[in-house]
Parts: structure tokens; sequence; C-alpha cells
């Protein structure tokens, strides 16, 4: 891909096609190559999401680039896009829900459910008022 320096009056956008996934059903993880233009010049990045489709993780960049750096989407170019394996992860927001740790050895993610509110399992059990308070701490 080459980039030419041209007035927008000049460029003529030929075709527009979206681009869907095959398998919706697994998560993934994406690398977004980005050049974006901010108040004090042109800033190349790399970020990655974790998404299931590659139009969300481009919705959460875009989202993303706006409340963090305050960039327009029309100053933003996406470069490249991949997806990522969990052993190569970079960033450590994406790297905590991945199967491997900082050095790509296995490790089991786990999701602790630390305040649970025990229901009544039938209408006829239920009462307004209860003797106790809940207890909603559980190891």
């Amino acid at each position: 891909m080459q980039y030419r320096n041209m007035k927008k009056t000049t460029g003529e956008i030929l075709d527009v096609n979206e681009i869907r996934e095959k398998n919706t059903s697994d998560i993934k993880n994406y690398g977004v190559w980005l050049r974006y233009d901010s108040r004090t010049g042109t800033h190349n990045m790399y970020r990655e999401y974790r998404s299931l489709t590659l139009n969300n993780a481009i919705d959460t960049m875009y989202a993303e680039m706006a409340g963090r750096h305050r960039a327009r989407p029309r100053s933003i170019q996406i470069i490249r896009t991949s997806i990522v394996e969990d052993k190569e992860v970079k960033r450590p927001n994406i790297l905590q829900f991945a199967n491997v740790d900082g050095e790509g050895n296995p490790k089991e993610v786990k999701f602790p459910l630390p305040h649970r509110i025990v229901r009544a399992p039938k209408k006829s059990m239920r009462t307004t008022f209860k003797a106790s308070r809940p207890s909603t701490h559980f190891h």
C-alpha cells in the first residue's frame, strides 16, 4: 500500500466493502496498526482489542481514540489489522484475559463472583423481611 499526497477534492472513493467474519462465535485478539493526526503532529500506533468480530474491534478503537486522544475518525488511518494469538499479545489489558501469562506459559483464566445474593427457590418461600442480613461473600 502506498500513500500519495493529494488534495481531498481530487481524490475519489471507488468502492466500499464491509468485511464480515466467517466465525462470530469465537472471541479473538485483534491487532490494529494506525496513524492519526493530533494537535501536535502525526503519530503511529499499535493497539490490541479483544472482540468477536473485526468490525466490533474497529468500533472500539474509534471510541477509545476519541476518548483517550481526542482523535476524530477523519484523522485516523488504519494501516493494517490482524488476528493476534494469545502467546503473541503485548498489551497488559488484553493479556489479562489470554490463556497465557507474560512469558507465554499456559494459565487458567478465572472470573470470581464476589457478590452473590441467594434467592428463594420458590415464590412461596419468599418473604419481605428476614431475621438476619444476607451473607453475600462466598469463598
